[in-house]
C-alpha cells in the first residue's frame, strides 16, 4: 500500500536546513568508513521531544530524496515491529509532510526503513537502507559512566569490563542476562550498542546486503554498519549467544513458529502468542511465509544439527 499525497511547503524541504543535512551526510560517510564509531554531530531541534526518535530522523531527512536514477524514496517505518504504532504514524506523517516522499508498509518496497527496537522479518536487499533510532549509542555506559573514559576505551580496544560484565551476569544467573541491545564487535574492532533490538534480529546485522545506520539524537551520536560487513555477538568459548527461544509456541493467527513473537494476555489470564512484524503478519495470513524471509542464526543452528 502506497501512499502519495501533496502537501503544500512554507518550509525547506525534509524540515532540516541544508547546511545541517550536509553535515549529517558527512558525519554518516565517516561512520561508514569505520564501521561501528561513534561519529559526534549537532543533533538540530527538530518539533519532537528528544528521546522520540529525533536521532533516526535526523538522519532520513538528510539522507531521504531521489536516487541517481531519479526514482523518489519510499518510506516505511515500524515501532517495535508495528507499522500502527503512535509513535510510527506520527514519524510517518511528519515525513510525509515535509518531504512529500511515497510512504509503504511493504517491507520490499520502502527504500529507507526507519525502526524502533526492531529488524524487519524479510531480508533487505542491496538497495535498502535500515534507520535506527537509538536511546543509548554508549555499549560501555552500563560499566563505565564517565564519558571520556569510555571514550578512552574505545581508542585503546579496551573492553575488559566489559567481558567482565558478561562474566558476571553468567556466574549469578548461570545465564547471560542480556535481552535487547545485546552487545556486538563490528569488523573485529569496535564493540557496538545494536539500538533495543531482541537477541533474535542480531545475526541479521552479520554480513548485510543492505546499509544499517544509527541515530541517537539525545546523545548526539551516529554510527553505521556498511553491507557486508562482519557483525558478532559477545560470547566466551563455552558460553554461546542465543537468540530468544519460541519451543512450543505458534503465532495464534498463522500457526507460523519461525518468526519473533509477542506474548498477549487475554482477559481470563491465559497468554497467546502472535508475529510482532506486522507487514510479515499480514503477509503470512494472506499467502504464507514471504520467500524472502531467512534467519542467519536458525539456518546455522540447523545445518550444524544436519552435520
Amino acid at each position: 500500500m502506497i501512499e502519495n499525497k501533496k502537501f503544500s511547503r512554507s518550509f525547506n524541504y525534509a524540515f532540516i536546513d541544508e547546511s545541517t543535512k550536509k553535515e549529517i551526510r558527512r558525519k554518516l560517510l565517516k561512520a561508514i568508513c569505520i564501521p561501528g564509531y561513534q561519529v559526534p554531530y549537532s543533533s538540530p531541534e527538530m518539533p519532537i521531544a528528544r528521546g522520540w526518535g529525533t536521532g533516526g530522523l535526523h538522519i532520513t531527512l538528510a539522507i531521504i530524496g531521489k536516487n541517481a536514477e531519479g526514482r523518489p524514496d519510499v518510506f516505511k517505518i515500524i515501532d517495535q515491529g508495528s507499522d500502527a504504532s503512535v509513535n510510527a504514524c506520527n514519524l510517518r506523517d511528519f515525513v510525509h509532510r515535509t518531504t512529500d516522499c511515497e510512504t509503504t508498509f511493504e517491507t520490499q518496497e520502502a527504500t529507507i526503513i526507519q525502526t524502533r527496537h526492531r529488524i524487519t522479518e524479510e531480508v533487505l536487499k542491496a538497495h535498502q537502507i535500515m534507520v535506527f533510532q537509538v536511546p543509548q549509542p554508549e555499549p560501555l555506559r552500563s560499566v563505565e559512566r564517565y564519558e571520556r573514559k569510555t571514550r578512552q576505551m574505545h581508542a585503546e580496544a579496551d573492553y575488559a569490563k566489559m567481558w567482565v560484565s558478561l562474566y558476571e551476569s553468567y556466574v549469578r544467573f548461570g545465564a547471560i542476562m542480556r535481552g535487547a541491545s545485546y552487545p556486538v564487535r563490528v569488523n573485529n574492532r569496535y564493540v557496538m550498542a545494536p539500538s533495543p533490538i531482541p537477541r533474535w534480529d542480531i545475526p541479521n546485522l552479520n554480513n548485510a546486503r543492505c546499509l544499517y545506520l544509527f541515530g541517537a539524537g539525545r546523545e548526539k551520536r551516529l554510527y553505521a554498519v556498511p553491507p557486508h560487513t562482519k557483525v558478532e555477538p559477545l560470547e566466551f568459548e563455552d558460553v554461546k549467544f542465543a537468540i530468544e527461544d519460541f519451543s512450543g509456541r505458534r503465532c495464534t493467527l498463522t500457526s507460523e513458529k519461525i518468526a519473533f513473537l509477542d506474548e498477549l494476555y487475554q482477559t481470563d489470564g491465559s497468554a497467546s502468542h502472535v508475529v510482532n512484524d506486522s507487514d510479515f503478519l499480514d503477509k503470512l495470513q494472506q499467502q504464507g511465509r514471504p520467500p524472502q524471509w531467512e534467519n542467519p542464526y536458525l539456518a546455522q543452528k540447523q545445518q550444524s544439527l544436519t552435520d
